[in-house]
C-alpha cells in the first residue's frame, strides 16, 4: 500500500475562506487499492510553512508520496516550486514536463505552470495545479507511473524496460 499525504498551498484555504476540492480531486483520482491517505494539511502560501510540512512528512512521517496542490502559478505568492526545490534531493523533470505538455493540449496557460517534482530520501512529492481540473488533468499523466517510480526510490531491482 502506497501511504499518500495531499498538502494544499492556499492563503485562502488556509484561513477557511476557501472549500478544499483540489485535495478532493486528488484523493477520488488514486486508486484505493494501491494508495492510501494518511496525511492532509492545507497551509498559507509560504516557502517556510511548506517545507516545515514536507520535511516532516517525508523524514518523521516517511510517507511514500506527496501530493500538493496550488502555488504553482506566476503570482507573487505562488512559491511551492521553490519551498519543494529546497526539500527534495533529487528532480524527477520528466513528471512535471510530462504534466506541461499534456496539459499544454488543452490551454496554452500550461506553459505557465512552475510545478516540479522530485524525492527526498524515499518520498516522491509531485506539485500539482490549484484547481480541482488542474489536479485531475495532470494526476491522470503520471497516475499510470507512480508504482513504478515509487518502486525505484525503494531500490526495486527489477529492470525497468524489456529486452
Amino acid at each position: 500500500m502506497v501511504r499518500v499525504g495531499i498538502l494544499t498551498c492556499s492563503d485562502k484555504g488556509a484561513r477557511g475562506e476557501r472549500e478544499d476540492l483540489s485535495a478532493q480531486e486528488a484523493r477520488k483520482l488514486l486508486p484505493v487499492n494501491v494508495f492510501r491517505v494518511e496525511n492532509y494539511a492545507i497551509v498559507p502560501d509560504t516557502r517556510e510553512a511548506i517545507t516545515d510540512l514536507l520535511v516532516a512528512w517525508c523524514d518523521q512521517d516517511r510517507l511514500d508520496l506527496i501530493l500538493t496542490t496550488g502555488g504553482t502559478g506566476l503570482s507573487p505568492r505562488d512559491v511551492t516550486p521553490e519551498a519543494t526545490r529546497g526539500v527534495i534531493e533529487r528532480e524527477v523533470p520528466g513528471m512535471a514536463e510530462a504534466m506541461r505538455a499534456a496539459s499544454l493540449l488543452k490551454t496554452p496557460h500550461a506553459m505557465l505552470s512552475r510545478g516540479v517534482a522530485g524525492i527526498r530520501g524515499q518520498t516522491l512529492i509531485v506539485n500539482l495545479p490549484g484547481s480541482p481540473k488542474g489536479v485531475r488533468e495532470n494526476l491522470e499523466v503520471v497516475l499510470p507511473a507512480l508504482p513504478h517510480a515509487l518502486e525505484k526510490i525503494k531500490g526495486s531491482p527489477a529492470e525497468c524496460g524489456s529486452a
